[in-house]
């Protein structure tokens, strides 16, 4: 079914290009030791936490990966997965000692297991499960709140008016923010995003709204300005791993020089065997290579190497191998499956 974006648009303008950029919230990938080295490399507005499963919260320390944060990672929003209200008090009083400079509700997950549980996209088709939530979460915290959503479920007919109630809904609750990653949930990520609906979206929204889905720089926005005007920012996704220094280079503009691709994934190697146990830092260590050998013209054998290796050490030395020869970077790293 095609959809195509309503009308009126705004007019083009290029301060969509400087919209403030927001680390997305990603399984695995967006910990402690993640957020860490972008805070070091520079440039996003805020960073989020991995989607945190409520419940599991609170079992976690203090000093999880998953929670903790440093100083000089610049605003963290804390984003919750969620399926109904219970310990919600529980939930929230666990986050309080991270200072949160936001918390974000997961009504975007279009992940089967995470359906079947009813929450991330399932959640935003259940008007009185989601109400419940909203009332008790903005009870219970008075910071930021937000909220991930996508378009629905499927572009069936009625699509729009069922979108515009579920967005009065969420101004109703008190919602701040939504971050809007317009594509159904049916598409997973195999389909591309509609942008094109974001002025749109925003118009309905009457709320800020971040946009989500297929940004891989500033070429993306530039392209087409008019689809981003009405923003009030940007979500850069696996791009973000795959180049980490991508919010400073952006933000900064013409003549920002890379760093150095080896010295970057050094620095994620020691922060992430910093803040994990070996032999799940090996596991993270290696979820982050995969993406981020993109960087290299011959990155697949990289992540070819490292792809079943579950020792932090060997993993390490591997790398370590396949960098001291000082490989050929890419202008542009392949983004077809990002």
């Amino acid at each position: 079914m095609a959809i195509e974006a309503p009308s009126p648009t705004p007019s083009p303008t290029p301060e969509a290009l400087r919209l403030p950029l927001v680390a997305a919230p990603m399984a695995g990938l967006t910990h402690s030791a993640f957020r860490r080295l972008v805070g070091e490399l520079g440039g996003a507005a805020a960073l989020t936490s991995e989607m945190l499963a409520g419940t599991r919260l609170l079992v976690e320390r203090p000093d999880s990966p998953y929670l903790r944060r440093r100083p000089g990672d610049g605003p963290v929003i804390y984003q919750l997965l969620l399926r109904d209200a219970r310990r919600l008090d529980e939930i929230v009083d666990r986050l309080r000692p991270c200072h949160p400079d936001g918390i974000d509700l997961n009504c975007a997950c279009p992940a089967g297991g995470v359906r079947a549980l009813g929450g991330g996209a399932a959640l935003f088709e259940d008007a009185p499960r989601l109400g419940g939530i909203l009332r008790e979460l903005r009870r219970l915290w008075s910071g930021p709140l937000s909220v991930k959503i996508r378009l629905g479920h499927s572009p069936v007919d009625g699509w729009e008016q069922r979108l515009r109630d579920r967005l009065a809904m969420l101004r109703d609750h008190g919602v701040d923010r939504l971050t809007i990653h317009p594509r159904f949930a049916v598409d997973r990520l195999t389909r591309p995003a509609r942008p094109a609906l974001l002025p749109w979206l925003c118009a309905e929204a009457g709320l800020p709204v971040v946009a989500n889905g297929d940004i891989a720089g500033p070429a993306t926005v530039a392209a087409h300005p008019e689809y981003y005007a009405a923003c009030s920012g940007l979500m850069l996704g696996r791009i973000a791993v795959v180049r980490p220094w991508i919010f400073a280079a952006w933000q900064a503009g013409a003549g920002w020089s890379a760093p150095s691709a080896a010295a970057v994934w050094r620095r994620a190697a020691d922060h992430i065997a910093e803040d994990f146990p070996a032999a799940t830092a090996a596991r993270r260590l290696r979820q982050f290579t995969g993406w981020y050998a993109r960087n290299f013209a011959y990155g697949h054998i990289l992540a070819g190497r490292v792809r079943h290796l579950e020792d932090l050490a060997t993993l390490r030395d591997v790398a370590e191998a396949f960098l001291a020869d000082d490989p050929a970077t890419v202008a542009s790293p392949p983004l077809h499956d990002l």
